[in-house]
């Protein structure tokens, strides 16, 4: 059995300087690398050497730049970024995640809740992202941040998912 999640996230944020759009574009599968990382900066990748000690090397990838059809939830994975006539941007993605990604896909969500507008904050700073849903459920959560932090369904977000 997979640890196969759909994640959707749907945004409405502020104004972002052309280096986060940038970075952004190229997480969501919809334009080349930049050069420089500044919305997610660590993507640490570790294996063992000949001689069996740990090696870490950084690995950036787009964290949300899956296309086409999903293997595990149906449908299409899909990621857009719309830039608003009355300003700031609107930001739609649709992906099948595991929880090996979450330490970068938290870091990715946490500085887009910082930047979210006012219609996803909730009472207690909480901010709502999007949703998320184990493969195999027919009813998705909502997914939110808080200080930061993203309150994942499996043991790492705060209060495992609570509070």
């Amino acid at each position: 059995m997979a640890d196969i999640y759909e994640l959707t996230i749907a945004l409405d944020l502020r104004d972002l300087s052309d280096a986060e759009a940038a970075e952004l574009r190229w997480h969501l599968g919809l334009g080349p690398r930049p050069e420089r990382l500044t919305l997610v900066r660590s993507f640490p990748f570790v294996y063992e050497d000949e001689a069996g000690r740990p090696v870490t090397e950084e690995q950036p990838y787009a964290l949300l730049g899956h296309l086409g059809g999903a293997h595990k939830v149906g449908g299409a994975l899909t990621s857009a970024l719309v830039r608003r006539p009355s300003g700031g941007w609107a930001l739609t993605s649709r992906q099948e995640i595991h929880p090996d990604v979450s330490d970068e896909l938290g870091q990715l969500l946490g500085r887009l809740a910082d930047r979210a507008t006012d219609r996803h904050r909730r009472p207690g700073g909480h901010v709502h992202v999007g949703s998320i849903r184990f493969h195999e459920e027919d009813r998705p959560d909502p997914l939110m941040v808080r200080d930061g932090t993203v309150a994942w369904p499996w043991p790492s977000g705060w209060d495992a998912a609570g509070a």
